[in-house]
């Protein structure tokens, strides 16, 4: 016989186990909500924006064709904007205790399509050093450019500078709050169907019809008694029936 669910039993299998997944879902968005104000640490990022371009002299009119060369030059200079030969360079004149790959992983350098504009963009947890190293590796790439490639068509376009109030790129304590309480929904919602379709004890009259497949012809109620103190016989009535006993 095949099984069906209504969804009055679905709603009857969450009203019965709500307080175990709204629980769940508090339990999930406190502890989201601490996580993200008290531990995790805030990163901050800034931005330097260079131009490719090659330099212009008194002869040199503007023609599409080395705007194409730029474009394709910008993939190339990306790549080498994050190696060792320019990362290490900017850790020694900054000082830092940084190897290229740990300082890579800061920087993150993106050019718009069709455009000859690179933003480096870098995250730490000081804004100020994060200034630094944004604004060292484009100083450092635009210097030593010329001797890798061969060209002088890098210029900085915009420095980062620190901004008065900047505000942490991450964590995002309201989005983490957010994503925990779906979660913690879900995964309450989750177990509650799960501890239902575990619980196999037989508790109402179709309870018995779905195991057994027979009809319920009656039932027996619970039947409560009163253990308060008027139903407790008195010593006296003990006596009483203690003594009809011997009489008898």
């Amino acid at each position: 016989m095949e099984e069906t669910i209504s969804l009055k039993e679905l709603a009857e299998t969450l009203k019965k186990r709500l307080k175990l997944i709204v629980l769940i879902t508090i339990t999930a968005t406190l502890i989201s909500g601490l996580i993200s104000y008290f531990l995790l640490t805030p990163i901050y990022q800034t931005s330097t924006q260079l131009l490719v371009n090659q330099a212009k002299t008194d002869q040199q009119v503007y023609n599409t064709a080395e705007v194409q060369t730029n474009l394709q030059l910008i993939s190339t200079y990306n790549v080498i904007m994050k190696s060792p030969a320019i990362l290490d360079k900017v850790s020694e004149n900054l000082a830092l205790d940084l190897s290229a790959t740990q300082l890579s992983s800061k920087i993150t350098v993106q050019s718009e399509q069709n455009s000859q504009v690179v933003n480096i963009n870098v995250q730490d947890e000081d804004p100020g050093i994060a200034v630094d190293i944004a604004n060292e590796t484009a100083r450092v790439f635009q210097s030593e450019i010329v001797h890798i490639m061969n060209v002088d068509n890098v210029s900085i376009l915009a420095p980062a500078e620190v901004k008065e109030n900047m505000s942490p790129v991450k964590p995002q304590p309201m989005l983490n709050i957010a994503i925990a309480t779906v979660v913690g929904l879900m995964a309450g919602v989750g177990l509650a169907f799960l501890l239902e379709y575990l619980d196999n004890t037989v508790k109402t009259e179709q309870d018995v019809e779905k195991l057994l497949g027979l009809p319920v012809l009656g039932s027996v109620t619970t039947i409560e008694t009163n253990e308060g103190p008027s139903s407790k016989p008195s010593s006296q009535t003990k006596q009483a029936v203690r003594g009809e006993s011997v009489g008898s």
